[in-house]
């Protein structure tokens, strides 16, 4: 009879349709109860689970490994930088135990000698003036970051901001080679260095003559720069 048909039309194409609906894309049809193969509500709650708990591992393991980064980071600081800090603190007391240096110009190879590992003086030169920069020893000690400069004419690493051995001369630099620009970044070098250390004589050019200084030349330029 043609409502039997009807009925079993309607179904065929209800089903269809369904079945259509249900197409993922690649040519394979799924039923809701099949789902392309998946398992049962049961099973697919309990991967879910397991992928949750997985993700949370891989988690809690970079957690961990950045955990022991860090504590390996500590012991190493513990290890290597209470030592410098250490070090630092041992210079800085010899230097507060040194009297003031006198009055006196330096050749260059008389300069060498306070480079803070032969005494614990250290002495640097900026446009042709010395300087003691021992209180600041953690700057230009030996392990100091400025430490290339110790018992050296630092004018031309500072006017050019290099601080390799390119930067130094063995033989005297008039630094004629210098733009206008770099000669005025060293004279401004020059006068924070007066500001901050004790300007204690001349770099003296090969073949000049040191300045005699009197007691009251000196004890006069110290109390100005106090």
């Amino acid at each position: 009879p043609r409502p039997a048909r009807v009925g079993r039309s309607g179904s065929f194409q209800a089903g269809a349709r369904w079945a259509v609906m249900a197409d993922d894309g690649d040519g394979k049809l799924r039923t809701e109860q099949g789902g392309g193969g998946s398992g049962s509500p049961e099973e697919t709650e309990a991967a879910a689970a397991a992928g949750s708990w997985l993700g949370g591992g891989g988690m809690l393991l970079n957690v961990t490994l950045l955990a022991l980064v860090v504590l390996a980071a500590y012991q190493l600081y513990r290890r290597w930088g209470k030592r410098n800090e250490a070090g630092g603190a041992a210079q800085q007391s010899q230097a507060s135990c040194l009297p003031r240096m006198k009055r006196g110009d330096f050749t260059l190879e008389q300069l060498r000698e306070y480079d803070g590992s032969r005494t614990p003086r250290i002495l640097l030169a900026v446009n042709g003036k010395v300087f003691d920069v021992t209180k600041g020893s953690k700057f230009y000690g030996p392990e100091g970051p400025y430490g290339i400069f110790a018992g050296r004419d630092a004018s031309r690493g500072l006017a050019t901001f290099r601080l390799d051995k390119d930067a130094l001369r063995d033989e005297y630099d008039d630094l004629s080679d210098l733009n206008a620009v770099q000669m005025e970044s060293v004279r401004e070098w020059e006068m924070q260095f007066k500001e901050k250390y004790d300007y204690v004589g001349r770099l003296l050019k090969p073949g000049e003559e040191p300045s005699e200084y009197t007691d009251e030349e000196d004890t006069k330029d110290h109390t100005k720069q106090d």
